[in-house]
């Protein structure tokens, strides 16, 4: 299983970023598999949330057109929407601690800890996520 960060998601459906073409490709590639996709709600909210910025993208989506784009992938027969378990706040918790978390890693940490739950590898470009012990993690734009 791969969960996805959202940085993949925004640079495949960003033109104008210079890693759009590599996570396009990877990110078609991926949904295509057998392998299951795991999209936290967390990872479509900073989706929705970032690609409908005009301060965080040149050319920003219309609210519409993000939930069009997560309502296509939920309908793809890879992917499972997750969410935190009944170990997730045990994981989050060691893995804040361990790794010394806090302010804007938190995201991070929570996401890692749903990942070290489902026995995830977390796919991402943001290498923030090394620090997470135990965390497989793949990044598109080096591991490719």
């Amino acid at each position: 299983m791969k969960l996805l960060d959202a940085n993949i998601l925004l640079y495949a459906y960003d033109r104008s970023s210079a890693h759009h073409t590599a996570c396009r490709v990877w990110l078609e590639s991926t949904f295509n598999a057998e392998e299951t996709v795991a999209l936290p709600w967390q990872t479509l909210l900073a989706f929705v949330r970032i690609s409908t910025n005009p301060k965080a993208t040149r050319h920003p989506l219309s609210g519409p057109a993000a939930c069009a784009l997560v309502d296509s992938w939920l309908g793809l027969p890879s992917v499972a929407v997750v969410g935190p378990g009944e170990r997730f706040w045990e994981i989050f918790r060691a893995q804040t601690s361990e790794a010394q978390i806090r302010g804007p890693l938190v995201t991070d940490a929570a996401l890692a800890a749903m990942a070290l739950e489902n026995g995830a590898v977390l796919c991402s470009t943001d290498r923030d996520f090394r620090r997470f012990r135990g965390l497989k993690v793949f990044d598109p734009l080096q591991d490719a």
